[in-house]
């Protein structure tokens, strides 16, 4: 993994002599949007279908509802909606941006729909290309698109995350089905002076020894090449998820890691403004809040709205929370992404966009 700027830095030098440490700048998160589908799915629609109840689903996962992408929608549409709107309130014009990188494991042409946004949202001098870590996969991008900035090597982007894992679920598997749904979400970053950055830390982990847990898996179907000879059919099972084995992870490794991003950062937890966590389930948001000692009335949520969105969720619930007010220019958000592959990660974050 990375961990803090510092240990950040001296791996960019030994990669290029031409950098050093006093090259690099800081990141300003400058504007954010979202867009989600217009069919909302609750609680009691899904009873109609799968043996569930309102009241099951609110106990175990805190959702009520959901949004299904309808015929007229899809993950690229949604992605350059939000992005449309984060360039919008950053005051931006899509050509000035250097750099597009989409999170998302669900996208409309495995070859990559990043640059089919790219050609939506008119940013013809980005170049645009997928980023896949599921539902860690916005804050792996953030970090990302961070590295290209703090270089100098490009000015602005635009990060999105975005899933629909709607045409991906099991729509008759209670256990999976009431989980997920569609949704975009989208940050504006630029370059700017290191005294003024606005990722203050950062940690990333994966252990693909415990990716059983949560796939989406190729199907392995064959068929007929050549006489004596076969070939795999391109397709996909649903997700699958021990849901069990996923909660037990998540409330170990994301307080472990937000506590070790906060030591990295010299931060006390009574200093973060907004906790922002990856909107899985409500119990894993309150059990992080809980061992990390922050106040559940600074635990950012709308899993309840949306269910979980993978990739969209940090981003959407960040837009949210700007939008509305409750987050303002120059406070701390503490924020963590997990998921399939099993991967991690934490970042400090400090919002410098406008607010409402």
């Amino acid at each position: 993994f990375f961990s803090s700027r510092r240990r950040h830095t001296r791996s960019l030098c030994d990669w290029s002599s031409d950098v050093c440490s006093s090259d690099l700048k800081g990141i300003r998160l400058c504007g954010s949007g979202a867009a989600v589908p217009r069919l909302r799915v609750s609680n009691d629609d899904l009873s109609a279908r799968v043996e569930t109840s309102d009241e099951w689903i609110r106990t175990r996962t805190g959702i009520a509802a959901r949004r299904v992408a309808d015929e007229t929608e899809s993950l690229t549409s949604l992605a350059a909606a939000a992005g449309q709107q984060a360039l919008q309130n950053a005051g931006w014009d899509a050509s000035s941006i250097d750099l597009i990188l989409l999170a998302t494991s669900s996208p409309d042409d495995l070859f990559g729909s990043a640059p089919k946004v790219q050609a939506l949202i008119g940013a013809g001098s980005a170049v645009a290309f997928d980023l896949t870590a599921a539902c860690s996969g916005f804050l792996f991008s953030l970090v990302t698109a961070a590295q290209y900035l703090r270089t100098g090597a490009m000015t602005r982007a635009l990060v999105i995350g975005a899933d629909q894992l709607s045409r991906w679920v099991d729509w008759d598997d209670r256990r999976s089905c009431v989980l997920f749904g569609d949704g975009a979400g989208a940050v504006a970053i630029e370059a700017c002076p290191a005294e003024n950055d606005g990722l203050l830390g950062f940690r990333l982990n994966s252990d693909g020894a415990r990716g059983d847990c949560l796939t989406l898996a190729q199907t392995s179907e064959r068929a007929e090449l050549l006489p004596g000879m076969s070939h795999q059919r391109g397709g996909y099972a649903p997700i699958g998820m021990n849901g069990q084995e996923v909660y037990k992870f998540a409330v170990r490794e994301v307080p472990a890691i937000l506590k070790q991003l906060l030591a990295d950062t010299n931060t006390e937890a009574a200093s973060i403004d907004w906790l922002l966590l990856h909107q899985a389930n409500q119990r894993i948001l309150d059990a992080a809040a809980e061992r990390l000692g922050i106040a559940a009335d600074k635990v950012l949520s709308n899993l309840a709205n949306y269910g979980n969105t993978s990739a969209a969720t940090i981003p959407l619930m960040l837009h949210e929370a700007v939008s509305d007010g409750r987050i303002q220019s120059g406070q701390l958000i503490a924020s963590s992404g997990f998921g399939a592959g099993l991967s991690w990660g934490a970042a400090l974050l400090r919002w410098d966009g406008p607010t409402s």
